[in-house]
């Protein structure tokens, strides 16, 4: 009966236990970690004092519910709408499906007792997004709308959760490291997944909105309140400690600083806070971008994710006066990276997919060409293209190069009807970055000919890591490889670029492995069409392959005369001809194209190959011609004038339709 007795009573604490594991507390040490001599807090600071810290706490709530003189751009409390997918995120995440990322649909359940470690497909990314807490913003949102409690009592049930079931141990530097490498598996290897300071950056810019949103709710209490101010306290110093070296994850986590040390200006370090992101925009503008406006990932999607960035630290600093913390050089910098931006971009408003970037669509890039413009109003470019050619002007020139981040943009125009060729051939970047030097996709007519393979996914375990290397891999660039491996070296010098004129050229070299270099010259012949050349020269031996990614649709080829032709029925079409080695031979596979994070679609790859057994120089002649209709392609004839590589130049005659070109040039 006494076993039963104590059973019984054990059971009944564990059920009050499991029922008030959530329960929020008054964490007195807010107070420590606030100035409250900062204007508006006299009150929280006479009954701090006298030890009525509850009291302190709903005096410190009240301050927060009547501030007006700090405010964030990212939401306008006055109009406040939620869209029919944000609203099915909140409804979903009040069952715990939780919206993690958009290449994880249908979102996944994270239990009724939330599992924050559930991983159910193993992509980092999948693991790493969770903590963002995505959904929670339109929890918010949904609240405020609507304002059902439902939302702000979860909300704070779920951040509660977060806290009690993700906590950051004390480690030294080193022990954080070996766990951030994924070094430390157990239980402390969940503190890679839920403290990694992009993710810690997330929520403490996100957190400024969700603050905003459910600060009137009866379930934001003073003591919740109280823990939220520690729990972002500890997220800003952990960031603030723990620093990416470099790359777009310094940027975001210094920009959010900014946010954390602008919103929240009671903290005792805020200001420390602000500045450290504010000294390492400053810094980094000018060593993550090159002087030619390129970010040095050289990928197009994380270039337009740095403008953001720099332009976000902007807009914080107009909201709340320090805009003079940015010097007029940061200001010219963003500027660049922009124009950097809309010439690499085709007519769409679309990007070439090089290394992990993704499509980016034009209703999205008309709104960031709008904030744009607003930074830089006197900019007619970017106000043509923030109001779709309705205001503003073109540039005065076509084609255009930007020799230190190594893009280069072939174009007869800048209309839907027009002919670009956009090649990719930069020094050694980072870890966005793939080994594709050479590289190129080319538009004509409203549909873009050679889209880039993409990335699919980032890094994971097993068959996750094994999507990511395959389009990683150089093979499925439109470039060189010696027997299909990946390049070695990534580190392409610019030779020659000629932009103007009948005959436009550009000459890349890339020591791409041992013994090879591969040297790509590019014409662009009387506004209409590409010649592309490639010489592989050195020592090395075997099998040098020569890559082209096709459009998906239906594309007629012969092995006899190394052709492909596609045969689409929408004004948009090409003809591929390549001359080569005796001994080339012709290879077609399945290959993917990806523009979006786990979406993918079949296309053809094309690869023309040749044994490589001396020290002469293998060299491939490509004659890419755009046509409307396919029945209109002509038939080409290309040699080399110059029987061996020369070093110094290079000269070659095409024929089209038996009308001869001469094209060459001296270095």
């Amino acid at each position: 009966m006494m076993n039963k007795t104590l059973s019984y009573a054990v059971l009944l604490i564990l059920a009050c236990w499991i029922g008030t594991a959530n329960a929020q507390e008054l964490k007195s040490e807010a107070f420590s970690l606030l100035n409250l001599d900062y204007p508006g807090l006299a009150k929280v600071k006479a009954l701090h004092q006298e030890g009525k810290d509850k009291d302190a706490a709903q005096a410190l709530l009240d301050y927060y519910r009547a501030r007006t003189n700090v405010k964030t751009p990212d939401i306008n409390l006055k109009k406040i709408t939620i869209g029919k997918e944000e609203q099915q995120w909140a409804d979903d995440g009040l069952k715990h499906t939780f919206f993690v990322h958009k290449g994880y649909q249908p979102s996944y359940n994270y239990g009724e007792d939330i599992n924050w470690q559930y991983w159910p497909v193993k992509d980092n990314e999948l693991r790493w997004q969770l903590h963002r807490h995505k959904w929670f913003t339109p929890m918010g949102k949904a609240y405020r709308v609507s304002r059902d409690e439902k939302y702000a009592k979860e909300w704070a049930h779920q951040y509660i959760d977060w806290i009690q079931k993700n906590p950051l141990a004390k480690m030294d530097k080193k022990e954080y490291e070996m766990i951030s490498e994924g070094k430390v598996k157990g239980e402390a290897e969940n503190i890679r997944f839920a403290w990694r300071p992009l993710e810690v950056s997330n929520r403490l810019q996100d957190q400024t909105s969700q603050f905003q949103l459910f600060l009137p709710s009866p379930s934001f209490t003073p003591e919740f309140l109280t823990e939220f101010l520690v729990n972002y306290h500890k997220h800003a110093l952990h960031i603030l400690d723990n620093y990416s070296d470099r790359g777009n994850h310094l940027l975001f986590e210094a920009q959010r600083m900014i946010y954390a040390g602008s919103f929240f200006p009671e903290f005792k370090e805020a200001s420390s806070w602000r500045k450290s992101g504010i000294d390492i925009l400053n810094r980094e503008i000018h060593v993550q971008v090159y002087e030619d406006g390129g970010q040095f990932e050289l990928d197009p999607h994380y270039h337009l994710a740095a403008i953001n960035i720099f332009c976000k630290a902007l807009k914080i600093a107009d909201t709340n006066g320090f805009r003079s913390d940015f010097p007029k050089t940061y200001l010219d910098t963003v500027e660049g990276m922009i124009m950097f931006y809309l010439n690499i971009c085709f007519p769409d408003y679309t990007n070439p997919c090089f290394s992990d970037a993704k499509l980016s669509g034009k209703k999205e890039m008309l709104r960031n060409y709008k904030d744009w413009s607003k930074l830089f109003p006197g900019n007619k470019t970017i106000t043509y293209f923030a109001t779709d050619g309705k205001e503003g002007s073109l540039p005065d020139y076509l084609s255009k190069g930007f020799s230190k981040s190594g893009f280069f943009v072939f174009r007869n125009a800048w209309g839907m009807d027009a002919t670009q060729m956009v090649v990719k051939a930069g020094p050694k970047a980072f870890w966005h970055c793939q080994p594709d030097n050479g590289t190129f996709e080319l538009w004509f007519n409203g549909k873009n000919l050679f889209p880039d393979s993409g990335s699919y996914v980032y890094a994971g375990e097993g068959e996750v890591m094994e999507q990511r290397n395959w389009h990683r891999q150089t093979a499925v660039h439109n470039t060189v490889t010696l027997n299909n491996k990946d390049l070695e070296t990534t580190e392409s010098v610019t030779r020659l670029w000629q932009p103007e004129g009948n005959i436009q050229t550009l000459v890349t070299e890339n020591p791409s492995y041992k013994n090879l270099k591969h040297r790509r010259s590019v014409f662009f012949v009387d506004n209409t069409y590409f010649v592309i050349v490639d010489e592989m020269v050195g020592s090395a031996k075997g099998s040098v392959n020569l890559h082209f990614q096709m459009p998906r649709g239906k594309i007629a080829n012969s092995r006899e005369d190394m052709t492909f032709l596609t045969e689409f029925e929408d004004e948009s079409n090409m003809k591929l001809q390549c001359f080569g080695p005796n001994n080339m031979t012709m290879k077609k596979e399945p290959g993917w194209c990806s523009t979006a994070y786990r979406k993918r679609y079949k296309r053809m790859n094309v690869s023309f190959n040749a044994k490589k057994d001396s020290e002469e120089a293998t060299r491939y002649i490509t004659v890419i011609y755009p046509v409307k209709k396919s029945a209109d392609a002509p038939k080409f004839d290309a040699k080399f004038k110059n029987k061996s590589f020369n070093e110094n130049g290079l000269e070659l005659e095409v024929k089209v339709n038996g009308k001869k070109q001469s094209l060459k040039y001296k270095l």
